[in-house]
């Protein structure tokens, strides 16, 4: 193990790993009072499986090299549950690792379960036992102890060894395409955008009027746009509880505003009581021509009823039979399209989804197939077999 402190030393690290084919990559963070994660420890491994560890905190280091590395289009970079720390990387540079390989994806495709727990994965592909004790450690805090830094190391150190067997298995029952669209999301800028206009898709859609929902928007682009120049979590500029309230009520006066449940006391005589109040208000002012539309469900009339219950079943059936993580097939909103309509626009209608679930699925609407049950087996049935 080799914990780097310099950015010489990290021009060297990266030099020898751009050579490889591919390389493990791990982040350890702490996000728990800020907006943005804050990156303290990068933890990086090839074919040797000799981890480097490099402190990101260090004064006077210099990730550049790390980022040339990130953006070499001849490594692959492989991370389990790459989501997060894909995310701190497109945050400091604007860009994605690229290529980048999921072991979490590419087990469920593999059998292992959805979202299966790094631990558990390397206990089931190399037999390997991981000390998950410092999990929850403040990463932050300075000197770290050495078993703190093995722990680190511990997770690259595996993670080739992850890799080696799912991409072989992946390999071996041809199922290397049936990531693709999954890691084509986890390689898109666009997954990690953190636009304030875009803020209030994270809400629960709670307006029944097109002003409610206007007054949504705008909230939640208030807040977001807050929570990132003081780069602060969220729920410390307000909660969301206070925007379904105030989207709902629209007070106009802060005496108005400080009667609604959600809001703390004497949080309507604050500046971003003010500002609420600013907001509402012009909200109010906008003609009905420009008050958004309520988002209506673009499925066809109807109600997918004992249709859908039945494709459910066969869901369950199809993933035991391929071993494949159910989610990664189909979801609850797909079987209820495909209930309604055989054309629906829907993952689950297209490629290798269609192949061993999407077909099954129109042929047991339209009665061509059956489902039974032998043991403790669901069996699917041609009609007429």
């Amino acid at each position: 193990m080799e914990l780097i402190t310099t950015t010489k030393a990290l021009e060297h690290a990266c030099q020898k790993l751009a050579g490889e084919p591919y390389i493990a990559i791990d982040t350890e963070f702490m996000r728990e009072s800020t907006y943005w994660s804050k990156l303290c420890l990068v933890q990086l491994a090839g074919r040797d499986k000799l981890p480097v560890i490099v402190d990101s905190m260090a004064d006077g280091l210099s990730l550049e090299p790390l980022f040339r590395l990130l953006a070499d289009e001849s490594v692959i970079k492989v991370f389990h549950a790459a989501r997060q720390d894909v995310e701190i990387f497109h945050h400091m540079t604007g860009d994605v690792p690229s290529p980048l390989f999921d072991t979490q994806v590419a087990a469920a495709v593999c059998g292992y379960g959805e979202q299966v727990a790094y631990d558990q994965l390397v206990r089931r592909t190399s037999g390997a036992n991981i000390d998950k004790s410092h999990r929850f450690t403040d990463w932050s805090r300075r000197p770290l102890s050495e078993k703190q830094l093995h722990y680190a190391a511990a997770d690259v150190e595996h993670l080739i060894d992850v890799y080696e067997a799912l991409a072989a298995e992946l390999e071996q029952s041809g199922r290397s395409e049936w990531i693709g669209e999954e890691i084509a999301v986890l390689s898109s800028p666009s997954t990690y955008s953190a636009s304030p206009e875009e803020a209030w898709k994270r809400l629960k859609l709670r307006a029944r009027k097109p002003v409610e929902l206007a007054a949504t928007q705008a909230l939640a682009a208030w807040r977001e746009e807050a929570a990132q120049a003081r780069d602060v979590p969220r729920s410390r500029i307000v909660k969301d509880d206070m925007i379904y309230d105030v989207a709902a009520q629209l007070p106009d006066t802060r005496e108005a505003l400080g009667q609604l449940r959600s809001v703390p006391k004497g949080f309507e005589r604050s500046q971003s009581g003010g500002e609420i109040l600013d907001i509402v208000g012009r909200v109010k002012a906008l003609p009905r021509d420009r008050l958004p539309a309520i988002p209506r469900n673009p499925r066809p009339n109807g109600q997918p009823g004992a249709v859908a219950d039945l494709m459910k079943v066969l869901l369950k059936a199809v993933s035991e039979q391929h071993k494949v993580a159910s989610r990664l097939i189909a979801n609850v909103d797909d079987i209820e399209q495909i209930a309604l309509d055989d054309n629906a626009d829907v993952p689950a209608l297209h490629g290798w989804r269609r192949k061993i679930f999407g077909e099954l699925a129109l042929d047991l609407k339209h009665g061509r197939l059956t489902l039974g049950i032998r043991g403790r087996s669901v069996e699917v049935t041609r009609t007429g077999e």
